[in-house]
């Protein structure tokens, strides 16, 4: 037998033709290079550089701890201050959004990894995020373990950024899960803080729920397709069989109520107000920018590359949802009590609800027309982004004399701290849509023109009504700042440093809306 088998392999490789690689002369090893599929995949390092060095980071940065004395712990977030703006530079060569790795070698191309506009911008957006995040936590850690924390908010970076550059259902789900899971510990990471504790548990149970679903939904599509990467399964679910159709549609519904949960639309909404009030103020900030573009990356990604086919389940479904949390996050906001201990964050909350279902809004147009609506989205997340980090900003440095966070604790900030009061304001004239935010307006006006442009014209009278809503506590609040003084909080240099960086941000993209709303007008995949 075994002399047979010699003889036919012998036999193959001498009526093989001739083919030698440059070089080498060795034919036998090119005949089976060749003919023998590749199972090794290349990577791109630098394509994958912003997620990796984060998470090596977040890895130095937790064995550092352990041997830096307590004196010197505050080393350990400018170390992971200088981190992210690091990685933040690698972005810089990849601006040209056609990298790919971690692709399939036998059969259809597909990769696992994308490095394309949408990528990049996306990661921007979270890589500086969690920088102003830690400007913001630097002289709020010294009651905290600070080798955890900033393990697990570098941690939680890298699975945001990458996000974004997932092509398959189970890359995307562990970044989501790498993202969301320290986000957990961050939030209850005050020791002895009941609050704090309650807030961690229900956005434990809440994202447990939303994982939990999302996962169903992913087995239903991979049932459905016998594929988990993103092309391959728009391709498959255009000629879905008619006995796998119904599951199909589950596991796209299923798999879009998961991330609803992330996203915060309502109804899936209720986890957002206790969590960002019990979490540290830093923490609250960083949800409320980093997480909601973690769960909208992923809804974008899943809708338009992998779901097109069945944009009748998911298009009016999003719409609905849209309509449903721009008016239950600003119905919420305006019942707000000035006097209520941490109102002011509580309002921040529901205005990130609200914030929610105008981001949702370009997602549900792009079924109706093309994926170039998505790029409204992008845009107004780039804008909602910078105001709402800079409003953090400004609450936290009020919180440092008054530990309520009223809405009344504002009054006469500008009396005291009028540039702070100026920042302030103009965060808030952002988010309304008015002058001098011009950002904040053109951001809007992109928005309402994708849902007019698909004919979603029940959808663009439902947000210009909520618009109308959130103005009355915008000015409201803002008003307050004008009012007679009370006491002058002192600023330390990091907590400036992020309002000067995101009034500064604010202002530019005002003066150049142009810098942002690029993004609405081309295809970033």
């Amino acid at each position: 037998m075994t002399a047979d088998l010699s003889t036919t392999a012998t036999s193959l490789l001498a009526h093989a033709p001739a083919t030698t690689a440059p070089g080498t002369g060795d034919t036998a090893g090119s005949l089976v290079a060749a003919d023998v599929p590749s199972v090794v995949q290349s990577i791109d390092w630098l394509a994958i550089a912003p997620p990796t060095l984060t998470a090596l980071a977040a890895l130095v940065v937790l064995v550092a701890d352990l041997f830096l004395p307590a004196h010197r712990k505050r080393l350990l977030g400018y170390a992971t201050l200088t981190a992210l703006a690091a990685a933040l530079v690698f972005l810089i060569p990849l601006r040209s959004g056609d990298r790919s790795t971690f692709c399939v070698t036998t059969g259809a191309q597909a990769c696992s990894y994308t490095a394309d506009h949408f990528t990049v911008v996306i990661q921007a957006l979270v890589l500086g995020g969690a920088f102003l995040t830690v400007l913001l936590s630097l002289d709020d850690t010294r009651k905290l373990p600070a080798g955890e924390y900033w393990f697990l908010l570098l941690a939680s970076a890298s699975g945001a950024a990458l996000l974004p550059a997932s092509r398959d259902l189970a890359t995307l789900v562990v970044a989501l899960e790498v993202a969301s899971l320290p986000a957990f510990a961050l939030v209850g990471i005050k020791r002895g803080d009941r609050r704090s504790s309650e807030a961690a548990l229900k956005f434990f149970l809440s994202s447990v729920v939303a994982t939990a679903v999302m996962l169903l939904g992913v087995s239903f599509v991979y049932a459905a397709t016998g594929t988990l990467h993103l092309t391959e399964i728009a391709d498959r679910l255009d000629d879905v069989s008619p006995a796998l159709d119904t599951l199909a549609k589950t596991g796209v519904a299923l798999t879009l109520v998961g991330f609803a949960f992330k996203t915060a639309a309502a109804p899936f909404h209720f986890w957002v107000p206790d969590t960002y009030v019990g979490a540290p103020l830093p923490i609250a900030a960083y949800l409320s920018v980093v997480g909601k573009a973690v769960g909208f990356s992923g809804l974008i990604l899943v809708t338009v590359i992998a779901f097109p086919s069945y944009a009748d389940v998911w298009g009016p479904a999003l719409a609905v949802l849209a309509a449903l949390t721009m008016t239950v996050g600003n119905v919420a906001a305006l019942r707000q009590n000035a006097t209520r201990a941490r109102s002011a964050v509580r309002l921040l909350a529901w205005s990130s609800v609200a914030q929610a279902g105008y981001l949702l809004v370009p997602i549900a147009a792009a079924a109706y027309s093309s994926d170039e609506q998505i790029g409204s989205t992008v845009a107004y997340a780039l804008m909602y982004a910078v105001v709402n980090l800079g409003a953090f900003a400004v609450a936290a440095l009020v919180a440092r004399t008054h530990p309520g966070n009223r809405l009344s604790d504002y009054r006469g900030l500008y009396a005291t701290r009028p540039l702070a009061a100026l920042a302030l304001g103009f965060f808030l004239l952002c988010l309304a849509g008015l002058p001098p935010g011009i950002i904040g307006l053109f951001a809007k006006v992109t928005v309402f023109s994708a849902a007019v442009d698909a004919g979603l014209g029940w959808l663009a009278v439902v947000m210009a009504v909520n618009v109308v809503i959130a103005l009355y506590y915008y000015l409201q609040w803002t008003a307050i700042l004008f009012r007679a003084p009370d006491g002058a909080p002192r600023a330390p240099t990091p907590l400036t440093t992020a309002i000067v960086l995101t009034s500064a941000a604010g202002i530019l993209l005002s003066g150049v809306p142009q810098a942002v709303l690029r993004f609405a007008a081309v295809s970033l995949f």
